[in-house]
């Protein structure tokens, strides 16, 4: 990716390790793979979930969807995170881009293959639904039971205006934990560690969330969720997805805001301590020094800032960074 594709921003830039050996064993997944890693982990969240809400009712016991939903989120971040950044839905990837955490290159092709990935996990659902001899008649209905609405269709009857503001609310809330999550600040440890914390974190407040929308909206928050139950599911579903695009993506961008806003704080920060310490090193005051990380002790290679990352990020391996649309890759 070139310097000009994704602006620096967040924790201060550190000079990149040329030597260095990337996690991914300098694999670069490509446009394409990221794309399928977003469409894979998108058909696993809505197979999962919706099948869950499906045949878990008609069976009785087991866990409930928005539990279903949250486990599937944290097992689909921990398995293909590293191609993609693990998004999985439109209103985490735009909220990345705003936040600048993902490259606006990425946007389209992610939320196009989230909404492939997505249809096909109900299709698959509806086509078992079809093929039973007593409810294939009637397999509209069943879906339209794990459709997103309001008004007449909500689950309780909460107007749109109820409906608007809790799914902004929710949209901003996840969004903002992934952020959160996802910066390499959010604790100390491995790469490997960071990655299942943060999935933890999404996928937990994913299922809350969604418990906190089941009465009001039957639990929205991802539009490629909405618009594929929508699909396949009874007239008035298609007619109101449109509130399930607005609410989250509104309160997505919210989310981003905040955060780019709070990185474009802490660089100014950054910089200016660093030029204060240069100030009171420096015996030349017409000579500007680099900044550069010092190396570790008895290592003659420069030090990757780390703070700089994201906890799904492949280290660059080179001057160039290497292109992909994971969260808090500034290296």
């Amino acid at each position: 990716m070139s310097s000009e594709s994704l602006p620096l921003s967040g924790a201060r830039a550190a000079v990149p390790a040329r030597d260095a050996a990337p996690a991914n064993g300098g694999y670069n997944y490509g446009f394409v793979g990221r794309t399928v890693a977003e469409a894979i982990g998108s058909f696993l969240l809505l197979f999962v979930g919706i099948g869950i809400a499906i045949f878990g009712n008609t069976a009785g016991g087991g866990i409930g969807s928005p539990l279903a939903f949250g486990l599937a989120l944290a097992g689909a971040m921990v398995a293909f995170g590293y191609i993609s950044g693990g998004h999985f839905n439109p209103a985490i990837t735009l909220g990345s881009a705003v936040a600048g955490r993902t490259a606006w290159k990425f946007v389209l092709p992610y939320i196009l293959a989230q909404l492939v990935g997505a249809i096909l996990g109900v299709a698959i659902l509806w086509v078992v639904i079809t093929g039973h001899d007593q409810i294939g008649e009637q397999a509209r209905q069943f879906l339209s039971g794990t459709a997103n609405g309001y008004g007449e269709h909500s689950t309780n009857l909460f107007p749109l205006p109820s409906a608007l503001l809790m799914e902004v609310v929710a949209g901003a809330l996840l969004t903002a934990v992934f952020l959160g999550a996802a910066s390499r600040k959010a604790g100390t440890g491995s790469r490997k560690s960071l990655a299942v914390s943060g999935a933890f974190a999404v996928g937990v407040t994913y299922a809350v969330l969604l418990t906190v929308l089941v009465p009001v909206t039957n639990g929205g928050i991802n539009p490629a969720r909405s618009t594929a139950v929508a699909i396949f599911s009874e007239g008035w579903a298609l007619e109101q997805v449109w509130l399930f695009w607005v609410a989250p993506l509104l309160g997505a961008v919210i989310a981003g805001l905040i955060f780019r806003s709070v990185d474009m704080t802490i660089d100014a920060h950054s910089n200016n301590a660093a030029a204060a310490e240069l100030g009171e090193d420096t015996d030349d005051a017409d000579t500007v020094k680099p900044v550069v990380t010092k190396p570790a002790t008895g290592s003659t290679k420069p030090v990757v800032d780390e703070e700089a990352r994201g906890f799904f990020d492949k280290p660059a391996d080179g001057t160039a960074r290497p292109e992909d649309g994971t969260p808090g890759n500034r290296a």
